[in-house]
C-alpha cells in the first residue's frame, strides 16, 4: 500500500508544532498541516516551565527559546492591586523566584522557567520541524478522515487553490485546537464542562514602565467594578514583551451574547486597568474566548491520536496548557517512531492515552480550582458580594485599619493559597506514568514527604523522571544526567560498578551511561544523594526521560534481564 506520509500532524500549535519536531529528529515522514496561514498571531500561551525547556534542551532548540524569552528574574513580582496606577494589595513571588522556591527550581532542573509567548514559541518548533524534513503545509484545512486496520486516509481543502484532496497517513495526530474536529470525528470520549464563563483578550501596546519596572511580573492582577462579570473578580494585565507589549483578560457574562468591543472600548478597558487615561494606547487585536474544564477520557481511537488542547480545555491558570502539550506529543512521538521502525509492537502506542490522560485530567482540574482560589481573598477584603468601587475602597480601608488584624490575616491565607497557582513545581515535575511501558518493580506505593503538588519530589521509581543531577565530563565540564539520556533512544544508566551490564547493553543495541567513569564523574555527590542507588544498579531510562526499569544488583543474566525489560516495554 501507497503511503503520502507516516504521520499526518493536524494543528502547528504547541502540540503539533512539537509533534512534527519531534518526528522530523527520528527520522519519520511526517507532514503538519494547518488551516492558518502562519502560526499564531496572538501570543496566548506563555509561561514555558521547567520539563518543557527540558524537552527543547533534547530537541537542541533550548537556546532559541531563551533568546526569545523573558528570563525567570523579569516573571515573578506578581501584583494584587486596584489599578496599576492604584492601591497595592499584596504582591506573590511567583515562578519560582522566591530565595526559597529558586533554590528547589535549580535543584530541580538543569533548565529554568521564561515566559515565552505563542508568537515566538511556534515559530521555533515548525521551522525547526521543517528544516529537519518535516513537510509543512499552511492554509490547508482537514475536513474529515476515515481510518481502517492499515491507516488514515484525510481528506484535506487547499485555501488558496480552492480544491479539495486526500492525504493517506500509516498514523493522524490531531493537534487542532480545544474545538478539535479530530477528536470529534475520532469519537473521543469526553468528561466535565465546556463553557463555564466567557473572557476577552485585548492585545496593546503601551509604556507602562513607570508602573512596573520595580515589581517586574509576567502578571498584573486588577480588582475593578464589573471585572466579576463572568470572570474571576479581577482584570489581568499580562506582560508579553517588558515593557511595552501587553495582553489584557476582561470577563464577560456568557449568558448574555457576545459583546463587540471596538478599539475606543477596548481602549477605555485598558485604561481603566492601568488607572491612568493619559497612556498612549495601541490597541493590536481583540477575541473572545470561553473558560472550559473538560478532559478526554482517551487520547486515541485506532490509528488516530490527540494532543494538546484537542484533549485537555481549561482556563490558563498556572500556565499549564502549552507546557502539558508539548509534554504530550513528547511522550506519543517516540512510540511511533518506534512503532514505525519495527523496533516495537503496536501495543506500545496504547500506553499514550494510559500514561497522558490522567496528567490532562489533573492539568484541568488544578486550572479550574486555581481559578476559583480568588475568591478568598474577596472574602478576606469583605467584598465577596460585589466589586463596586465604594466596596472596594471600603474593604481595603477596612483591611488597613489597625483593627483590621483578622482581616489582614485572611488576607495573608488567601494570597499564600495561590501558591498552588503560582508556585506549583510538584504539579509541573511530579507526573508519575502507570502502563504497560514502565514496569513496576514491586516496590510499596511512594511517600510524599512534602505538598505533593507544590514541590517536586524527584524519584528513580519506575515510572517517575529521571532525576536531574550536574555531572563532569573529562573535559571538566558540567552536564546533566538529563543530557545523557534522551535523543530518541533508550539509554541504560548505571553507576561505575555497574560495568557488567556493557556486554548486554551493547546485544540490546541501547545507550550506556556510566555515572562515575570519567565522561561522567560524580564530582558534587548529588546523583549519589538524589537516585538512592547502589553503583551496580540499573535503570533503563525512555527516549522521553522517564524510567521505564530498574534492574537488580545481581551479577548474572543481565543480557536475559535487559532483553526482556526491552520486550515487555516495547510490546514485542
Amino acid at each position: 500500500m501507497t503511503y503520502d506520509t507516516d504521520v499526518l500532524v493536524v494543528g502547528s500549535g504547541p502540540a503539533g508544532g512539537s509533534a512534527a519536531l519531534l518526528l522530523a529528529t527520528y527520522g519519520v515522514r511526517t507532514l503538519l498541516v494547518s488551516k492558518y496561514g502562519w502560526v499564531a498571531n496572538t501570543p496566548r500561551a506563555h509561561i514555558t516551565n521547567q520539563r518543557t525547556l527540558e524537552v527543547l534542551r533534547d530537541l537542541g532548540v533550548e537556546q532559541e527559546a531563551l533568546a526569545a524569552g523573558t528570563p525567570q528574574e523579569l516573571m515573578g513580582d506578581t501584583v494584587l492591586c486596584t489599578a496599576l496606577a492604584g492601591e497595592e494589595i499584596g504582591r506573590i513571588r511567583t515562578w519560582g523566584t522566591g530565595p526559597a522556591s529558586l533554590s528547589e527550581y535549580a535543584t530541580a532542573s538543569p533548565c529554568g522557567m521564561i515566559d515565552l509567548p505563542q508568537t515566538y514559541l511556534e515559530p521555533i518548533l515548525v521551522s525547526n520541524a521543517a528544516a529537519r524534513g518535516a513537510k509543512v503545509r499552511f492554509d490547508t484545512e482537514f475536513l474529515s478522515l476515515e481510518q481502517d486496520s492499515e491507516g488514515v486516509t484525510a481528506r484535506l481543502f487547499d485555501r488558496v487553490r480552492g480544491d479539495e484532496y486526500t492525504v493517506r497517513a500509516r498514523y493522524l495526530i490531531g493537534a487542532d485546537g480545544g474545538r478539535s474536529l479530530v477528536a470529534e470525528q475520532a469519537g473521543l470520549p469526553f468528561a466535565g464542562q465546556s463553557g463555564k464563563a466567557g473572557s476577552m483578550n485585548i492585545v496593546f501596546k503601551a509604556d507602562l514602565s513607570q508602573y512596573v519596572a520595580h515589581r517586574p511580573s509576567v502578571l498584573y492582577w486588577v480588582m475593578r467594578p464589573g471585572a466579576h462579570l463572568g470572570g474571576i473578580g479581577m482584570g489581568l494585565v499580562r506582560m508579553v514583551r517588558p515593557w511595552h507589549e501587553w495582553l489584557l483578560t476582561w470577563g464577560y457574562d456568557i449568558s448574555q451574547p457576545p459583546p463587540e468591543v471596538d478599539d475606543a472600548e477596548a481602549t477605555r478597558i485598558v485604561h481603566d486597568l492601568i488607572g491612568d487615561p493619559s497612556i498612549p494606547v495601541e490597541i493590536t487585536s481583540t477575541s473572545l474566548w470561553t473558560v472550559n474544564h473538560s478532559y478526554a477520557t482517551e487520547y486515541s481511537a485506532g490509528r488516530v491520536f490527540c494532543a494538546g488542547d484537542a484533549v485537555h480545555r481549561h482556563p490558563p491558570s498556572n500556565g499549564l496548557g502549552s507546557n502539558t502539550s508539548v509534554q504530550d506529543a513528547y511522550n506519543l512521538a517516540w512510540k511511533l517512531a518506534m512503532v514505525l521502525r519495527g523496533e516495537a509492537g503496536p501495543g506500545l502506542l496504547d500506553t499514550y492515552s494510559a500514561e497522558r490522560a490522567p496528567v490532562g485530567k489533573q492539568v484541568v482540574d488544578r486550572a479550574n480550582l486555581s481559578r476559583d482560589q480568588f475568591g478568598p481573598i474577596f472574602e478576606a477584603l469583605g467584598i465577596a458580594g460585589g466589586t463596586d468601587d465604594e466596596g472596594i475602597v471600603a474593604g481595603l480601608a477596612a483591611c488597613r485599619a489597625p483593627e483590621g488584624v483578622k482581616r489582614r490575616q485572611a488576607l495573608d491565607e488567601a494570597i499564600q493559597l495561590k501558591n498552588y497557582e503560582f508556585n506549583a513545581h510538584g504539579v509541573e515535575l511530579n507526573q508519575r506514568y502507570a502502563s504497560a511501558a514502565v514496569l513496576d518493580d514491586g516496590g510499596p506505593a511512594e511517600e510524599w514527604a512534602r505538598d505533593p503538588e507544590l514541590y517536586h519530589q524527584p524519584s528513580t521509581r519506575p515510572g517517575a523522571k529521571l532525576p536531574h543531577a550536574w555531572l563532569v565530563n573529562e573535559r571538566g565540564e558540567r552536564v546533566s544526567t538529563l543530557d545523557l539520556v534522551g535523543g530518541g533512544r533508550f539509554t541504560l544508566v548505571t553507576g561505575l560498578a555497574g560495568g557488567a551490564w556493557e556486554p548486554a547493553v551493547r546485544d540490546a543495541g541501547v545507550g550506556f551511561v556510566r555515572i562515575g567513569a570519567a565522561e561522567a564523574r560524580d564530582a558534587y555527590g548529588e546523583w549519589v544523594r538524589v537516585s538512592g542507588m547502589a553503583e551496580e544498579e540499573c535503570l533503563l531510562v525512555r527516549p522521553d526521560g522517564y524510567i521505564a526499569w530498574r534492574g537488580p544488583k545481581s551479577a548474572d543474566g543481565h543480557t536475559e534481564e535487559l532483553r526482556r525489560a526491552l520486550s515487555l516495554v516495547l510490546q514485542r
